[in-house]
């Protein structure tokens, strides 16, 4: 069972939120970081993103979180409680809403079948995490994690609590409206400890700081084991986004197309958008677009016989992926490219800029990863290609900070 825990979190005081607050670090680029930057002096970036370079970058980090708490901007709250958070968003022509609880929660072991990761973890990336986290001992973005929430049990406590007037309120650049309401009550912090310490959680994002929060623990006992969790229930709030790919090389719209016609139906799309929505649309197996910078896409949707660009010996959990198959099957083996010609793009709007400008060779447009299938690699205990998923909207750092007990 998940141990979950109130605490004091760590808060901006007399701040104007939407100029202190940023990103997740990995979604910052270095000029949304410099206008981070510039925007106020106490903005949160200089401490989960320090642009200084060096061993020095994580000293100024930890310097200036030491001031933000010393002259007062940074305060913690009067009592321990659990934070529940609101987000309302625009998102596939509709409006959205998702909820989710911060909390202090033990990191444990994916072998203990308690939290469950799904993704590969990169050295330089845990090793960044671990130098700012050993300068600030303090946790300013969450795990997000995702859990079933059989009967809308955690729906329903949300609604109630939600009917009182929010702690306070942010509306990030992307237009995400935050509210955010503390959870005291001794009755409803024992109910939802029991809701969430009696399910299996997984983890969305955040594996990074998942691998570093336990590597904290192994480094200073078993106390050092809590960090920060952000909890929402795996139902329609829950929106996984698609991770374009733009490719440096690649064949042309003819080649491609003799490529792969045997084993796709493929359809001409007048442009990316139309390719993305096709593709996005399609109930085949697998499906994917490309798109080219000189205009048109062509979407391809795999017939039966494109299973046979994979490894039969390869887990069922992994052949059903969209970029397992492209990264696997696709790629090498039919439009013969390697995965160094590829980077990533958070949304269509970026992957149809570098179309516009003659950024790339070459678009791949992909559909998103259900969650279903997320679980099911989590629980075979196996990791998705890099990039397969893109949880939205992200979570704010800086927002409900968590300071480490030990």
């Amino acid at each position: 069972m998940a141990e979950i825990r109130p605490f004091a979190a760590l808060t901006y005081r007399n701040s104007t939120l939407e100029k202190v607050l940023a990103p997740p670090y990995d979604v910052i680029p270095p000029a949304y970081q410099d206008e981070l930057y510039a925007r106020d002096p106490h903005n949160i970036v200089r401490v989960i993103l320090n642009r200084t370079p060096g061993d020095a970058g994580y000293a100024e980090a930890g310097e200036t979180w030491a001031r933000l708490q010393r002259e007062g901007v940074v305060g913690p709250d009067p009592e321990p409680a659990l934070y529940l958070l609101e987000q309302r968003f625009e998102a596939l022509g509709a409006p959205r809403v998702r909820f989710g609880l911060f909390a202090r929660f033990r990191a444990v072991d994916a072998s203990a079948r308690v939290v469950l990761p799904h993704e590969h973890t990169r050295a330089a990336a845990k090793e960044d995490r671990w130098k700012v986290l050993n300068a600030t001992k303090a946790n300013f973005s969450p795990i997000f994690l995702m859990f079933p929430d059989a009967g809308s049990r955690f729906a329903a406590l949300a609604e109630k609590v939600s009917a009182g007037a929010p702690a306070w309120t942010y509306t990030d650049d992307g237009g995400v409206g935050h509210r955010v309401w503390r959870i005291a009550d001794a009755a409803q912090v024992g109910e939802l400890q029991a809701l969430l310490g009696g399910v299996k959680s997984y983890i969305a994002d955040g594996h990074h700081r998942y691998a570093t929060a336990l590597r904290y623990r192994d480094a200073n006992g078993p106390d050092a084991a809590f960090t920060l969790g952000y909890f929402t229930p795996m139902n329609e709030g829950l929106l996984v986004l698609p991770y374009h790919r733009i490719l440096t090389a690649g064949p042309t719209p003819t080649e491609a197309r003799q490529r792969l016609s045997e084993l796709f139906t493929l359809t001409d799309a007048k442009d990316a958008a139309e390719g993305a929505r096709l593709a996005g649309e399609s109930k085949a197996p697998w499906a994917f677009a490309l798109a080219w910078p000189q205009g048109g896409a062509l979407v391809a949707e795999a017939k039966p016989e494109a299973a046979s660009l994979l490894d039969e010996q390869a887990p069922a959990c992994l052949r059903a992926l969209d970029t397992y198959f492209f990264h696997k099957g696709v790629m090498p083996k039919r439009l013969g490219l390697q995965d160094d010609v590829v980077s990533y793009v958070h949304s269509f709007e970026e992957a149809a800029e570098a179309l516009a400008h003659g950024k790339c060779a070459m678009a791949a447009l992909m559909r998103p990863t259900p969650v279903q299938q997320i679980v099911d690699v989590a629980e075979a205990s196996e990791s998705m290609p890099a990039k397969s998923t893109f949880f939205h909207p992200k979570l704010p750092s800086g927002l409900v900070i968590h300071p480490l007990l030990v």
